[in-house]
């Protein structure tokens, strides 16, 4: 039984994980030839995963600037890391962003809405949308432009 969510670090981890996959398709430099066998490819469901919950993570955004908890700098930063992200399946993607919009988060196969995690925290849907906020652009830092 999972006692409480750990809503943040949920959402950090796909964020960086979206983040991740943002940068292995930006170009590289032509990397030595290998000498061995190349590493396989990360498997499909990692970047269907990885844009489900960047989707999601737009429509929890969404849903937070709504509320007028945040403005609207998050949600432009998260469609543009989105815009980085290999597409996944849009049905999923869509309805990922749906239950975003509604307040819920879906992260690592788990949901819970923020209003929830925020109780059990001991803290408002405000104070999480504003840590989203300030961690998304922490790691959106990382990305170069």
């Amino acid at each position: 039984m999972i006692a409480r969510f750990a809503i943040l670090p949920a959402l950090a981890l796909g964020l960086t994980a979206g983040i991740a996959l943002a940068q292995e398709a930006a170009p590289a430099a032509p990397a030595a030839p290998a000498t061995t066998e190349a590493a396989p490819a990360a498997p499909e469901q990692d970047s269907g995963a990885a844009y489900e919950s960047a989707r999601n993570q737009l429509g929890v955004l969404t849903y937070c600037q709504e509320q007028g908890h945040i403005d609207g700098k998050a949600v432009e930063i998260q469609t543009k890391l989105l815009a980085m992200i290999p597409a996944g399946d849009s049905a999923k993607g869509e309805a990922a962003e749906a239950k975003g919009k509604e307040g819920t988060v879906s992260a690592m196969g788990v949901e819970r809405r923020l209003e929830d995690a925020a109780k059990e925290q001991n803290t408002t849907e405000e104070a999480l949308c504003q840590q989203m906020e300030g961690l998304l652009q922490q790691l959106a830092a990382q990305v170069p432009a």
